[in-house]
């Protein structure tokens, strides 16, 4: 019973309670009291189980009823096998990465501190042969010599010092002990080619002279490389040509068509390129060597303590004016005046059929990479042969009648 007992008791027979819903009335009261008799009631449920296994006959449920999910599944070809991964090779620290290999033999020789000499057509990576000098090799004197030098317009300059001491001799390569016939080569044009003035400073005899044109932008370190090699160095002093301005000698070329002061003040500037040079070389200078104006640059060069080479490369060229007696000399052959193998091999042939006729010979060339092999195939056997090579400053300080009287 859901009401209170005092409602019941208290309320008159027949009279609905306040706020009660009115049972049904008609068929579907009549229908409700029926399915609540426990007969039919019970018949219902069974009905209802027999049409559930009905439908599970007619349409299957393998699950049994339970929570059942459908997934679709697609086949797809195996992915690519990975690349097996590489073993990873640690690099050395920044420290430890060995050094680049040698590209010239300029860098050889000044990794190692000695003279290193290839083999004719060898690669940098090839066997090398190092040329030690003996332990009583003459050695060349440091440069500058303050006794030697003094400030110029341009930088330093050489100068005569006290007691009449000369660049020419004091910068000059001892020529060594010995008889027969000598022979002096020159090789011009360097400190512009690397390659070809490092072949020359370190595969050529330490006897044979080196003479570097003014321009390179480090003439000064390839000249002192030179000296330290053993060689004996010469600057070069571009001077104007016969068919000036088609050949063009450089911007401080020596004119004849300058004023003095001019030309002075150009040669003031070459020979402040760089110290310990015994003298100078022409640098082309056909026309102006044969000019009047040339006097008082040669008289210049012989009162500075230097002397001056003409190179022989100009053909029939007059002697020099050399009035001031500065001391002089020109090469008699000019290797490369054929600029092949075997016409170079045929020159110095001939040098040395004149060195064993009077004695000594001076010869020129110019640096190329080809003349220095020549010469270098040349030498390996002079010693057999009797010949010496010599400086080339031998033929400026050889007799006395060259020396300049301004010494």
């Amino acid at each position: 019973m859901t009401e209170p007992a005092d409602d019941i008791l208290t309320r008159p027979l027949g009279v609905a309670a306040a706020g009660a819903k009115a049972p049904p009335t008609g068929r579907a009261a009549g229908l409700i009291a029926r399915a609540r008799q426990p007969r039919v009631a019970a018949g219902l449920g069974a009905g209802c189980l027999v049409a559930a296994l009905g439908l599970v006959f007619a349409f299957g449920d393998p699950q049994a009823g339970e929570p059942s999910a459908r997934a679709m599944i697609e086949l797809r070809d195996p992915p690519p096998a990975k690349p097996a991964p590489q073993a990873v090779v640690a690099m050395p620290a920044p420290d430890a990465v060995a050094p680049p290999a040698q590209r010239s033999a300029e860098e050889v020789e000044t990794a190692s501190g000695v003279t290193v000499v290839r083999p004719p057509g060898s690669a940098p990576s090839e066997a090398v042969v190092i040329r030690v000098p003996p332990a009583n090799a003459p050695r060349l004197a440091a440069a500058p010599d303050p006794r030697l030098t003094e400030p110029g317009r341009h930088g330093l300059m050489p100068r005569i010092g006290e007691g009449r001491l000369r660049a020419l001799d004091v910068y000059a390569r001892p020529d060594e002990p010995g008889t027969g016939p000598r022979i002096a080569i020159l090789v011009t044009g360097l400190g512009i080619g690397q390659s070809a003035t490092a072949a020359a400073t370190a595969r050529l005899p330490q006897a044979v002279s080196l003479a570097f044109a003014p321009y390179g932008n480090e003439v000064e370190r390839a000249a002192a490389r030179a000296r330290d090699a053993g060689h004996e160095v010469f600057l070069q002093l571009p001077m104007e040509p016969f068919d000036y301005p088609d050949s063009d000698p450089g911007p401080q070329a020596l004119l004849t068509a300058l004023k003095g002061p001019e030309n002075a003040d150009r040669l003031a500037w070459v020979l402040a390129r760089f110290p310990g040079y015994v003298g100078l070389v022409n640098l082309m200078g056909g026309k102006m060597m044969g000019d009047p104006a040339f006097e008082p640059i040669l008289r210049e060069i012989g009162a500075r303590g230097l002397g001056f080479v003409d190179d022989g490369t100009v053909p029939k060229s007059p002697p020099l004016a050399n009035k001031s007696r500065t001391p002089s000399a020109r090469a008699e052959i000019v290797l490369d005046a054929t600029p092949r193998p075997d016409a170079i091999d045929a020159e110095l042939a001939r040098a040395e059929g004149l060195a064993r006729s009077n004695s000594f010979v001076l010869v020129s060339t110019g640096g190329s990479l080809m003349a220095v092999d020549r010469i270098v195939r040349w030498a390996r056997d002079l010693d057999a042969r009797g010949i010496r090579l010599v400086p080339a400053s031998v033929a400026l300080r050889g007799t006395p009648k060259r020396v300049s009287k301004a010494d």
